[in-house]
């Protein structure tokens, strides 16, 4: 199981991939909000989105897992 992480901490503001979905290397997969600022989580990994780990609104940390690719 491949894992995409957050870049950085701050609030999940959107997810912008579901369950089942292909991604690709460098995707867009979640925004996020740090010092009023917006800034997308890319993907380091391509494959099938098998589980997001987290919601809209939660607060992640650097290195937090955001989701599992398969």
């Amino acid at each position: 199981m491949k894992h995409v992480v957050s870049s950085m901490a701050g609030v999940v503001m959107e997810l912008l991939v579901k369950p089942g979905e292909q991604i690709s290397v460098d995707q867009d997969v979640v925004m996020l909000e740090s010092m009023k600022m917006q800034i997308p989580v890319q993907s380091t990994v391509a494959g099938t989105v098998k589980t997001i780990k987290v919601n809209e609104g939660d607060f992640v940390d650097d290195g937090d897992v955001l989701m599992e690719v398969e």
